[in-house]
C-alpha cells in the first residue's frame, strides 16, 4: 500500500516567507559582517610602500662582483648549470692559461622555478637569488644575459 504524505500548512507558509524576505541570505551576511571589523583590516599601501618579505625568500637571480676589483666572482665552473633540474643556466667559458674564463652567462628566469639549488652548488658567493620579486615586464625578455645579471634586478620606483 502507498502511504500518503499529509500536507503541512505551518511549514509550507514558514518556508515560502524564508524565500521571500531572503532569511538565509540575511544570516549569511551577518555572519560575514560579524568577522569582518574594521579594526582588524591591514591595508598595504602597496606601489608606495613596499611589502616586506619572508628572509628566505627566492627572487631573481644577480651575479655578485668582486668589490675590490669589480670583476665577477663566477669561475666558470659550470657547477650551477649542472645542479639547475630545469636547465634554465647556460655557462660559458674559455680556458686561458689553465684557468676557465666567463664569457657568457645566460639565465631563463621564464623557466627557473626559484628553487635555489644554482645557489646552494655555487662555490663561491658569485650567484644570489635576490629578494626583488617584481618580475613582470610588458615585453618577453625572460632571458637575462651576464651583464643584465651583473647590474642586479632594477627596483621600480613609483611616483604620484
Amino acid at each position: 500500500m502507498y502511504r500518503l504524505t499529509t500536507f503541512k500548512p505551518k511549514s509550507f507558509i514558514s518556508e515560502f516567507f524564508k524565500s521571500i524576505f531572503l532569511i538565509d541570505f540575511i544570516k549569511g551576511l551577518v555572519v560575514t559582517f560579524y568577522y569582518q571589523r574594521p579594526s582588524e583590516n591591514i591595508t598595504e599601501q602597496y606601489p608606495k610602500e613596499r611589502p616586506s618579505v619572508a628572509e628566505r625568500f627566492r627572487g631573481a637571480p644577480r651575479l655578485n662582483k668582486d668589490p675590490e676589483n669589480g670583476e665577477t666572482l663566477c669561475i666558470a665552473c659550470k657547477l650551477c648549470q649542472l645542479a639547475c633540474p630545469i636547465d634554465c643556466i647556460e655557462v660559458g667559458s674559455e680556458k686561458i692559461e689553465k684557468k676557465n674564463i666567463l664569457t657568457t652567462f645566460t639565465y631563463d628566469i621564464g623557466h627557473c622555478m626559484y628553487c635555489g639549488l644554482c645557489e646552494d652548488a655555487c662555490p663561491t658567493p658569485a650567484l644570489e637569488l635576490t629578494q626583488e620579486f617584481e618580475l613582470a615586464t610588458y615585453q618577453r625578455d625572460f632571458i637575462w644575459d651576464r651583464k643584465r645579471l651583473e647590474d642586479g634586478p632594477v627596483i621600480t620606483k613609483y611616483k604620484r
